[in-house]
């Protein structure tokens, strides 16, 4: 409830300032009401999101009507600077992203007509313009916009309705192979993330099981950094300064370690609790408790040493990909 206050609070004191200046007279709250983008221009709260939508090319969108819906409207789920800066991102550090990336990105927090809050219950879902699915969720008083937990409702503007959230939701509009490879080559950060995780999917020869085909299961994925890999190499003294170094161990351990990070059935961080998972390697992994939106898991052959989510709750055609920062050991 503090945050529903605070964001509520703030986004309702720029409505007023809209509503109130540099208007000699107001005859109905349509013709004055501000835009969704001048929301954003004119609350603090939403300075990177003002920054993503120009850089992203969807501000001026979001500006005017919707031409593709006959109320004319959109509904928004806007991140707050708080949710940008989970991944490390502000107005000056969005460079990092790819602007194809990004403009999807933005489109999938968008979708066509006025969605009210009270539309929003456990198990439904919502379109979104860049195509995906979105799914609500319901946690104890909370409800989930996928992984993200929606802080305020129905904020009302001349083109829509912004529901303010509190994490970034990313889908790739591909399968579990095609996304990581995405992240390694560039499409998605201008920084390589997941160069080794590919390597190793390859060099195990699972990238086959991992490609979504019709009919074919849905997982959820522990994805680990190159940065992970790194540390996994230095710990077993067996130096991984490029992904073709994954090849000095055993194909099979290799296959072994990889289907420790996978379990059938795709699950957002609203929808995981505390506890073990069984993973396709067979050997349980333990999560941790859900705080603050995600949750930490640990394998078997980690000892008291758990991984975080870097970047939690990435859609994919065929599963959900959490980035931790940790390779998910089993008993080897």
């Amino acid at each position: 409830m503090k945050n529903f206050r605070k964001y509520t609070t703030i986004l309702a004191a720029s409505l007023m300032t809209a509503l109130f200046t540099g208007c000699e007279s107001v005859s109905s709250y349509e013709e004055t009401a501000p835009s969704i983008a001048f929301v954003a221009v004119s609350n603090p709260a939403f300075s990177t999101l003002e920054a993503a939508a120009v850089r992203g090319g969807v501000a001026v969108v979001l500006s005017n009507s919707n031409p593709g819906d006959a109320s004319g409207a959109y509904t928004v789920f806007a991140p707050t600077n708080d949710a940008f800066a989970r991944l490390g991102l502000n107005e000056e550090t969005l460079g990092v992203l790819q602007v194809p990336f990004l403009t999807n990105t933005l489109l999938y927090h968008v979708s066509n007509g006025n969605l009210a809050g009270s539309a929003i219950t456990n198990g439904g879902t919502s379109p979104s313009a860049l195509g995906p699915q979105r799914r609500f969720i319901r946690r104890g008083n909370d409800t989930y916009v996928n992984g993200s937990k929606i802080l305020a409702t129905d904020v009302a503007a001349s083109n829509g309705t912004i529901h303010v959230i509190d994490k970034v939701m990313i889908a790739t509009g591909a399968d579990i192979v095609q996304s990581a490879i995405a992240l390694q080559s560039s499409s998605v950060f201008t920084s390589p993330e997941l160069s080794f995780l590919v390597e190793a999917v390859v060099y195990a020869g699972l990238a086959e099981a991992l490609t979504g085909s019709p009919g074919s299961p849905k997982f959820t994925v522990f994805a680990p950094t190159d940065q992970a890999f790194k540390d996994l190499g230095t710990a077993l003294g067996v130096p991984f300064n490029v992904p073709a170094d994954i090849r000095k161990l055993p194909a099979d351990v290799v296959g072994q370690v990889l289907l420790n990070h996978v379990f059938v059935g795709e699950k957002f961080t609203s929808e995981l609790n505390a506890g073990n998972v069984t993973p396709l390697g067979g050997t349980p992994l333990t999560l941790g408790a859900f705080t603050e939106g995600t949750l930490t898991v640990r394998g078997a052959g980690n000892g008291t040493a758990v991984a975080r989510m870097v970047i939690p709750d990435v859609q994919t055609t065929n599963g959900i990909v959490h980035v931790i920062d940790r390779v998910l050991l089993p008993n080897l």
